[in-house]
């Protein structure tokens, strides 16, 4: 299976001939010199058959501790300095071969040095494939505060390669599944039903699963680039699924939670909220919390962590004027954006979702 984008400024591309598409993006683009940016993984389980499918092509390669820590100011000023010892000028190619840790720091070192250099993205996790490596937010997070500094800078393609899941650790493909499944939730109820299955390899759709989650994200994002609207439904789940990322970063050793997990959580709260403030369904409430917790891990919250998750809303990068903002759903794919909510309404969702059946 082969599908292409062709964006105003960039394309994408899934499958086999993807190959293709790199490599011919490669030998026109004439740029003085390419660097790979990869983490610990990538550089052992992706690197290799990387290497072995470009066509004459050298590369220099850069990699960074693999996991959320690197998304740091420590390590975009070592990539600048080694990118400038290299030799890396205002027409050099970064290529960012990972996730979206890798995507996000990538974009934002390629975005900011020599002013900007050009940069491709090939996600190698499915969340990489289905949501970070598109639609041009690059950063870096502030401490435990999530993609706090950044800018919005397209690569120059995205290339889609599945067989980079076979790599993952099975959490890891949870992680990802779980923006497919959000994906699902703002758009439409065919979609949401079916990704909200276990996740695995083996499911038959894959590819096409990841590609149908490909195309919803890019019509999003070309309609809205810069998030003025419609781009924040991209941020269902996310903006409680951040702040206890945060708490989790702040408090545990990294790797306690995976993104795609604390979405998880997210949307779950999200849903009940949504049930409380903008009549959604009361069945479709407890069938989709039902469904979310059999993908979704179990962590618990006591009332001290969620006062101090709460707390990390206030940098939540949609605020404005003072107010969190939530995205909320009237029904699946009616959404509503720049919803106040109480913390006693968070208090009553996270009750919700954590009690038992």
């Amino acid at each position: 299976m082969s599908y292409f984008i062709e964006n105003t400024d960039h394309t994408i591309s899934i499958g086999p001939q993807a190959w293709t598409g790199l490599n011919n993006q490669l030998n026109q683009g004439q740029w003085s010199s390419i660097f790979v940016l990869t983490d610990e993984a990538t550089f052992k389980f992706c690197y290799p058959e990387f290497k072995k499918n470009l066509e004459g092509i050298d590369v220099n390669v850069l990699s960074i501790p693999q996991g959320e820590h690197s998304k740091s100011i420590e390590w975009t000023q070592k990539l600048w300095e080694e990118l400038a010892n290299k030799g890396g000028d205002r027409k050099s190619l970064m290529i960012n071969l990972g996730g979206g840790v890798v995507t996000d720091l990538g974009g934002f070192v390629a975005s900011t040095f020599r002013r900007g250099i050009d940069y491709l993205n090939i996600p190698t996790t499915l969340l990489s494939m289905v949501d970070a490596a598109i639609g041009g937010k690059t950063g870096i997070d502030l401490g435990a505060l999530k993609n706090q500094i950044g800018v919005v800078a397209q690569p120059k393609g995205i290339y889609i390669f599945p067989e980079f899941l076979a790599t993952l650790p099975e959490r890891e493909l949870t992680s990802g599944w779980m923006e497919m499944v959000k994906h699902g939730f703002i758009s439409n109820k065919k979609y949401l039903d079916t990704c909200l299955v276990p996740p695995s390899l083996h499911n038959v759709e894959i590819a096409e699963l990841i590609w149908e989650s490909v195309l919803i994200k890019n019509q999003v994002v070309t309609e809205d680039p810069y998030e003025y609207g419609r781009r924040k439904t991209l941020n269902f789940g996310h903006t409680l699924g951040h702040a206890i990322e945060s708490y989790c970063l702040d408090h545990y050793p990294k790797e306690y939670i995976k993104h795609g997990e604390a979405v998880g959580i997210g949307m779950g709260l999200a849903l009940y909220l949504s049930h409380i403030t903008q009549g959604f369904s009361e069945s479709l409430l407890i069938e989709y919390k039902r469904k979310l917790k059999e993908i979704t891990p179990s962590f618990y919250f006591d009332i001290s962590a969620q006062q101090e998750i709460i707390s990390f809303l206030k940098h939540d990068k949609k605020n404005s004027h003072g107010r969190i903002n939530f995205v909320l759903l009237s029904d699946i794919g009616k959404y509503v954006i720049d919803c106040q909510i109480t913390n006693q309404e968070i208090f009553d969702a996270f009750n919700f979702w954590q009690a038992t059946e």
